[in-house]
């Protein structure tokens, strides 16, 4: 089964359906058989995000998808490995706080409602959209790709999705970089990196832990009167652009580097062009400045 896709969910809840006609016709009856003998297990609270589902219960369910979408986890007791799975979904489901109901179903205790479902192994995910059964995927997946799933299922429901939690690896890198830790500091923004390439948080916070290792123990006056003084060394240029940089002149110490790109060739250009772009890293995406300065390296690159 494919998994979804948060930019294409609405398109394909279209799809995959199945008929719970019967399954609810049958937990109606059983339901109402039971009245006077045996009383029907009673439904879950309204404000609970996670719910154990029977057969006799599974028309609840179905009535709860009308007002909030419902993630359907089909689990079994030997099922080990779907353990972080579902911890993760339950994780995110007390999160959601009520945009989105996760129901665990057993799937040994619950056959039928399991062949109904056409749920062939165990663990598997679905989703019940408006008494809709939209299909999930099967198998234990990555968290990143199981948030992707919750996010479109909330979505398709009409909610917004909350957002992601920061990573608390973020505030350790952070402390470690103001207490002046920069070897701790690194070391957590590359863990970062190793799990989320290209995180655009760590990205520019490694960015400024390299830039203030290159600085240390430089004097700033005397890298500027270096640079002036030797305007072809690129490594005194680029230094010199550090210091710019760190010292609240970063569209001078862009335009230094930009220049040096245009009257060098080769490695020197190389290095040049990779100083800056790390510098640059620094830059929130939105900083009219940083923007002149990429716009002004593409013309001197092409």
């Amino acid at each position: 089964m494919n998994q979804l896709d948060p930019r294409t969910a609405p398109s394909m809840f279209t799809r995959g359906a199945v008929d719970l006609g019967a399954l609810r016709d049958r937990a109606a009856a059983q339901a109402k058989a039971a009245s006077g003998e045996a009383s029907a297990p009673p439904p879950a609270p309204a404000s609970a995000t996670i719910v154990d589902v029977t057969e006799a219960t599974f028309q609840q369910v179905m009535e709860r998808s009308l007002v909030a979408p419902v993630v359907l986890l089909f689990t079994a007791e030997w099922a080990t490995e779907a353990g972080e799975l579902r911890a993760a979904l339950e994780a995110m489901a007390t999160e959601a706080a009520g945009q989105f109901i996760l129901a665990r179903v057993d799937a040994e205790k619950e056959p039928r409602v399991t062949a109904a479902l056409q749920v062939r192994s165990v663990p598997t995910v679905h989703a019940v959209i408006g008494g809709q059964l939209l299909q999930g995927f099967e198998g234990v997946v990555q968290e990143a790709q199981l948030r992707q799933f919750v996010d479109a299922v909330i979505k398709a429901g009409g909610g917004e999705p909350a957002p992601e939690p920061e990573d608390p690896r973020l505030e350790a890198a952070e402390n470690a970089l103001m207490d002046g830790d920069l070897a701790t500091a690194e070391a957590e923004y590359k863990q970062i990196l190793a799990a989320k390439p290209g995180d655009p948080v760590a990205q520019a916070g490694l960015s400024q832990v390299e830039l203030l290792k290159r600085l240390a123990g430089v004097s700033p006056s005397a890298a500027l009167a270096a640079a002036e003084a030797n305007p072809d060394d690129v490594t005194a240029q680029t230094l010199a652009a550090d210091v710019e940089v760190l010292t609240g002149q970063a569209e001078q110490g862009y335009k230094r580097l930009v220049d040096v790109v245009r009257r060098t060739a080769g490695p020197e250009r190389e290095q040049a062009r990779l100083h800056l772009i790390s510098l640059l890293a620094l830059a929130a995406p939105e900083d009219p400045v940083a923007q002149k300065a990429r716009r002004s390296l593409a013309a001197a690159l092409f």
